[in-house]
């Protein structure tokens, strides 16, 4: 079995990698696909999700949401490329390296501003004149323009931007109209249609000017930092959801069981959240982290920094369930009141079926909300995190690293501004989303805010 893999690899070229975070990802979405469906046989949820489709902000921000998670689940199909030679494979690789190849070959000397078309520091060089410093030409941004004195060159970049930018403009409206139209044909949605018109747009403005210029310039190392940005995003989408993976099981279980049998239970449970909410949490990330990475140097960096993301997102669990698990109990203590339970219960039904069947599913909007919610403070706690050196890898791309990175950067003179600017717009872009599309959510299971 393992040879006949081996030779269907040999003759595809590549073979997949399934790194752990990869395996939670996809475990995240049957687990979802499954929720979704269940939800959506019951008039509660199907009043819910009528409510929200009515709210074209929500709407917006979904779609954005959407867009951010594609860019994800791309970064999280691995592979490695083998051949005959090297049956082994080479480094590993995803499919977001392979669209973005543009913007990876692209590497200059170190810094640039955004669409430059000279380093942002001055190297020495001889002329016949003898030796003088000079902003040396790009090898990459702007290497189409002609070559001629550098006020000329700065000059002409101009205008190709302009140009570039109209054409972009065309392409995203041709291609977006294209959209909108059959979307209008098939569903009547005039805002969807927008929104895809809007993103065909923005996408198509990128494919224009990215393989000429750098776009948001490049870091100390000469990379892309739109490339880094882009890379970041896996690193955020899995905080959020992964820790909120981890979380939202055992914080129902825990919330479940204390608020439903009480007794020595509800202060076993109440002990332990209790003790967890009493240790401040950087102090208790900083020592696990430090535990748990011991033994990840001997590995592959992008394995040790995977199992070192994993590793993080568990710890995040770990000192954020408490919170949720007592917002379950306290309205699985006020449910057991209710008549249906008690009558359940008067009926002789088991505790373990009235627990699945009449408490756990009147506290699911709760836990929504709590993801929702819970999921844009879990992406800036990364940030956070990396800025005091616990977070991910530093050989992981992630915002968190950008914005470590830009605090020796905004300290030199001149300031090298674009690597925090940059991560600060694409966590916005993530973060603003979330939470408009939480408060939607939180609208529209909310009784009292009920407008149907």
């Amino acid at each position: 079995m393992a040879d006949s893999l081996q030779t269907i690899w040999l003759s595809l070229g590549f073979r997949p990698v399934f790194l752990w975070s990869d395996i939670l990802i996809y475990l995240l979405l049957v687990c979802g696909g499954v929720w979704l469906s269940f939800a959506l046989r019951r008039a509660y949820w199907q009043v819910a999700l009528r409510q929200i489709m009515t709210k074209r902000m929500a709407m917006f921000s979904f779609g954005l949401l959407c867009v951010y998670g594609t860019i994800g689940f791309l970064d999280t199909l691995h592979y490695r490329l083998i051949s005959a030679d090297n049956p082994h494979g080479s480094s590993i690789h995803s499919l977001l390296d392979l669209v973005c190849q543009p913007l990876i070959a692209a590497t200059e000397k170190t810094y640039s501003a955004p669409f430059a078309t000279h380093l942002f520091t001055k190297e020495t060089v001889q002329t016949p004149e003898g030796q003088t410093r000079v902003y040396p030409r790009l090898q990459h941004a702007g290497s189409h323009l002609l070559e001629a004195a550098d006020a000329d060159s700065v000059r002409e970049s101009g205008p190709d931007i302009r140009s570039r930018l109209l054409s972009g403009l065309g392409w995203g409206l041709l291609s977006g109209g294209v959209v909108f139209l059959v979307i209008w044909l098939l569903f009547r949605g005039v805002w969807s249609g927008v929104f895809c018109v809007l993103v065909a747009i923005a996408v198509a403005e990128i494919l224009a000017l990215s393989p000429s210029y750098h776009i948001f310039g490049t870091d100390k190392t000469g990379q892309d930092v739109l490339y880094i940005a882009l890379k970041s995003v896996r690193t955020g989408l899995i905080i959020g959801t992964l820790t909120t993976l981890i979380v939202t099981p055992f914080a129902l279980l825990c919330g479940v069981l204390a608020g439903y049998l009480g007794g020595w239970v509800d202060d076993v449970i109440q002990y332990i959240y209790t003790t967890l909410s009493s240790i401040p949490d950087i102090l208790l990330i900083a020592a696990a982290m430090l535990i748990f990475q011991v033994g990840l140097s001997d590995q592959e960096t992008i394995i040790s920094a995977d199992q070192r993301l994993v590793y993080l997102c568990v710890i995040l669990g770990i000192t954020s369930w408490t919170g949720l698990c007592r917002l379950i109990r306290a309205e699985v203590l006020k449910l057991r009141a209710v008549e249906y339970v008690q009558a359940a219960d008067a009926f002789g039904v088991g505790r373990m079926t009235i627990m699945l069947r009449h408490l756990m599913p009147n506290v699911m909007h709760i836990v929504l909300i709590s993801i929702v919610l819970r999921f844009s403070g879990l992406v800036l706690a990364e940030a956070v995190l990396a800025y005091v050196g616990i977070g991910v890898d530093p050989s992981m791309q992630s915002w968190g690293n950008m914005i470590n990175q830009a605090r020796l950067e905004l300290a030199r003179e001149p300031v090298v501004w674009w690597n925090l600017l940059a991560a600060l717009i694409f966590m916005l872009g993530l973060v603003l989303p979330a939470n408009l599309f939480g408060d939607a959510v939180r609208d529209a299971l909310d009784p009292r805010l009920r407008t149907e």
